[in-house]
């Protein structure tokens, strides 16, 4: 009985110490917002559109990225289609499709990857 209750105690007592250091090793750098976050993903590919990509398609991926990274930024819900640039893209006609589809994906990615690092 007493050796459970010591065992239970150095658990406890562990976990005081671990957590709160763990905790500050995860804060990140100073600052909010995606802007942070790009300063702490320096050197990943998240943020990269796919190779097989067209060129309507890549630059449809950076734009919803920067979307998503502002309506995180301004706390507003996640949705792709109140996006002014994803409803009218300011691109030929024929490259639309291409474009909105590399949007989606790209403000999906970068919703994805904000949330994973803030919640």
């Amino acid at each position: 009985m007493k050796l459970r209750l010591l065992v239970f105690s150095i658990l406890v007592l562990s976990l005081a110490f671990v957590a709160p250091a763990r905790a500050k090793a995860n804060a990140g750098p100073l600052g909010s917002g995606a802007a942070a976050v790009a300063q702490e993903d320096h050197g990943h590919d998240w943020d990269a559109p796919p190779a097989e990509f067209r060129e309507a398609q890549r630059r449809g991926f950076h734009d919803g990225v920067e979307g998503a990274r502002k309506d995180f930024d301004n706390h507003r819900e996640p949705n792709v289609e109140n996006r002014e640039e994803f409803r009218h893209p300011h691109v030929p006609r024929d490259e639309r499709e291409d474009y909105r589809e590399g949007f989606r994906q790209g403000y999906d990615r970068a919703m994805s990857h904000l949330n994973s690092i803030h919640y």
